[in-house]
C-alpha cells in the first residue's frame, strides 16, 4: 500500500509569533498611514451620522473602500505579514504605491469634490433665521476631512515612488 501523504504545514498565522514592526510605525510611510486612518475615518462617519442623498453616495462607498484597504496594508505592514498575501506580498512596495496614487489619492479627491460641490449646494442654510436643519457643516467637514487625506495619500504614493526609483523593495 502506498504511504499516507503527509500533513499539510502550519497555518499562516502559526508561522513565528506575532510582534509589531516598530520600525514601520516610526517611518514616514506608517505615520502616513495612521492619518490616513483617522482622516478617513472621520470623512465617512462625519457623512454617515448625516442625512445623504444623491452623490454623496459614492463619496461615502469610497470613502469606505478606501478606508478598509488602507486598514488592512496598514496591519500586514505593522505585523509584519505581507508575504502571506498571494502575488501582492511579493511586490509590497508597488502594492503599496497603486494602493495609494489610484485608489487613495484619486478616489478622495472625487470624494472631496463631492462634498464640496453639495456643501456649495446647501451654503444657503447656513444663514441666520434658517430653521430647517442644515447638512451644510457637516458636508464641509467631509470635505475638509476628504482633500487632507487625498494629500496625504498622495506624500504617501510620491514616498512609495521615491523608494522604488531608488531600487529600494522594502516600505521601510
Amino acid at each position: 500500500p502506498a504511504a499516507p501523504p503527509p500533513p499539510p504545514g502550519p497555518p499562516p498565522s502559526a508561522r513565528g509569533s506575532l510582534s509589531f514592526h516598530r520600525a514601520y510605525l516610526r517611518s514616514p510611510l506608517g505615520l502616513l498611514r495612521l492619518g490616513q486612518l483617522a482622516l478617513g475615518a472621520a470623512f465617512w462617519v462625519t457623512v454617515a451620522a448625516h442625512k445623504y442623498e444623491g452623490a454623496a453616495h459614492f463619496a461615502l462607498f469610497a470613502a469606505v473602500l478606501v478606508w478598509l484597504l488602507t486598514l488592512a496594508l496598514f496591519g500586514l505592514s505593522l505585523l509584519g505579514r505581507w508575504a502571506l498575501v498571494p502575488w501582492l506580498g511579493s511586490r509590497w512596495l508597488l502594492t503599496n504605491l497603486v494602493h495609494d496614487l489610484a485608489l487613495g489619492a484619486g478616489l478622495y479627491a472625487a470624494a472631496t469634490g463631492i462634498m464640496g460641490y453639495k456643501a456649495g449646494q446647501k451654503s444657503y442654510c447656513n444663514l441666520r433665521g434658517y430653521s430647517q436643519h442644515c447638512l451644510y457643516g457637516a458636508y464641509l467637514s467631509a470635505s475638509v476631512c476628504g482633500g487632507i487625506a487625498a494629500c496625504l495619500y498622495l506624500f504617501s504614493g510620491l514616498y512609495c515612488l521615491s523608494r522604488r526609483c531608488r531600487d529600494q523593495r522594502d516600505i521601510i
